[in-house]
C-alpha cells in the first residue's frame, strides 16, 4: 500500500495536514506514506516518524508549466494506491490527474470533481466549529473508513538540536530562571501584522508583568520593521529584548521556541508550530482570518483574541475573510487596551 498527501501551502498548512500520517500508520502501520510539499515548508515536519518520504514542490514546478506537467508523470511512477490532495489547486489537481490511484480524495469543486473518486464537502467557517482546520483535514479520511474527530500536530525535535539551542541561548546570557518569550512580531504580511506602536505597548506589558526576556521571531529581510518595533518600545522593555537573538533557520526557530515560556504574537505558522511543540500560546488575530478555522486547541494554555470577541456587531451579518481589504483600517480600531486584560491574565498562568 503507498499512500500520497499532497499539500502545497504554507508552513502553519502543512504542519496541519500533518495529522493527517499518524492517523494513516494506525490504520495502514505496513503502508508507505508520502508527503508532496513545497520544498521550504519540509523543516517543519522533518522527523517525523509517520512520514516515508517528502516529494518536494519547487518554485519552478508551480512556474514553469512543462516542468509542472514532467513534476506530475515523474510522481505517477510511484504508482501510488491513494491520493489525498488537500491542496486542492490547479497545480495538484494535475499532479492527482497523472496518478494512477485507484481511490483520489479531495475537496469537492464543480470544476474539478471529475478527477477525484472522492470529492468531500468540507465544514465551511460560518458552522461556527472549532478547530475547524482540523476538522476539515480529518473529513478527508473518511472514504478510508476512518473517522477520528480531533488530531494533534507534533513537531519532533532531535535531543542534538534542543542542546545546541540551549547553549546559544546560554551564549547570549539568558537566564533559564526568569521567563523567555518568543514573540511573533510580525504577520506573513501587512493585512496580519498587529500595528507597530500596538505590539510595542504590548511588549510594555509584558516586561512590566514578569520581567521577562523576549526573543524576536523573524528573518533577516524584516530586520527594519522589527527594529522600528524595538524603537517603539519604552527604554526599560528595551533592556529585555534581545533582538540579536533568532533562529537562523527554521529548525534553529523551533528549537529555541522549545525552551521558551510562551509564545506571543501574530496569528500564522509560528503560533502553530509552537502548539506543535506544546508551547503555551497567546495569539492576536487578524480582523480578516477566521478564528474558528485557525483558534486550534484553545485552552488555558493556548489563549486567543479577535476583534470580533471586542466588536460582534461588525461580523453579525459578515464573514471575517470578507473584511480583508479593510484589516489595516479595523486593525487601528483593535487598541491594547482591548488586548491587555486577557495578555495580564495569559501571563498570570506563568508565575
Amino acid at each position: 500500500m503507498k499512500i500520497l498527501v499532497i499539500q502545497q501551502k504554507m508552513i502553519g498548512d502543512v504542519l496541519t495536514s500533518s495529522i493527517l500520517f499518524e492517523v494513516l500508520r494506525k490504520k495502514y502501520p505496513e503502508a508507505t506514506l508520502d508527503y508532496l510539499i513545497n520544498s521550504h515548508t519540509a523543516p517543519v515536519v522533518e522527523n517525523n516518524p509517520f512520514i516515508n518520504n517528502l516529494i518536494l514542490f519547487s518554485k519552478q514546478s508551480e512556474a514553469n508549466k512543462r516542468v509542472l506537467f514532467e513534476f506530475a508523470k515523474q510522481t505517477a511512477k510511484n504508482n501510488y494506491d491513494i491520493v489525498i490532495d488537500v491542496y486542492s489547486k490547479i497545480s495538484s489537481n494535475i499532479i492527482t490527474y497523472y496518478s494512477k490511484s485507484d481511490k483520489k480524495i479531495s475537496y469537492a469543486k464543480w470544476y474539478t470533481n471529475w478527477i477525484y473518486t472522492n470529492n468531500i464537502i468540507r465544514y465551511k467557517e460560518s458552522e461556527g466549529l472549532k478547530n475547524l482546520a482540523i476538522k476539515n483535514r480529518l473529513l478527508l479520511l473518511k472514504p478510508l473508513g476512518i473517522n477520528e474527530e480531533l488530531a494533534i500536530p507534533k513537531i519532533h525535535l532531535t535531543t542534538q538540536e534542543i542542546k545546541n539551542s540551549k547553549a546559544l541561548l546560554e551564549q547570549h546570557n539568558l537566564d533559564f530562571n526568569q521567563p523567555i518569550y518568543m514573540i511573533g512580531v510580525l504577520g506573513s504580511g501587512h493585512n496580519k501584522t498587529y500595528p507597530f506602536e500596538y505590539m510595542a505597548r504590548l511588549l510594555d506589558t509584558i516586561v512590566e508583568q514578569t520581567k521577562g526576556q523576549l526573543l524576536f521571531n523573524y528573518i533577516p529581510n524584516q530586520i527594519d520593521d522589527v527594529k522600528q518595533i524595538y524603537s517603539l518600545c519604552n527604554e526599560e522593555t528595551k533592556k529585555h529584548i534581545f533582538i540579536d537573538l533568532f533562529g537562523k533557520s527554521l529548525r534553529e526557530f523551533l528549537a529555541l521556541t522549545h525552551h521558551c515560556t510562551a509564545l506571543i504574537g501574530n496569528e500564522g505558522g509560528a503560533i502553530n508550530m509552537a502548539k506543535a511543540l506544546n508551547i503555551p500560546t497567546f495569539t492576536i488575530f487578524s480582523p480578516w482570518i477566521d478564528k474558528d478555522t485557525w483558534n486550534l486547541f484553545e485552552n488555558r494554555q493556548n489563549v486567543s483574541i479577535h476583534l470580533k470577541d471586542i466588536k460582534p456587531e461588525l461580523y453579525k451579518n459578515k464573514s471575517a475573510k470578507s473584511y480583508k481589504k479593510e484589516a489595516l483600517a479595523l486593525y487601528k480600531t483593535f487598541k491594547p487596551t482591548y488586548i491587555t486584560p486577557n495578555l495580564k491574565q495569559f501571563l498570570t498562568t506563568f508565575k
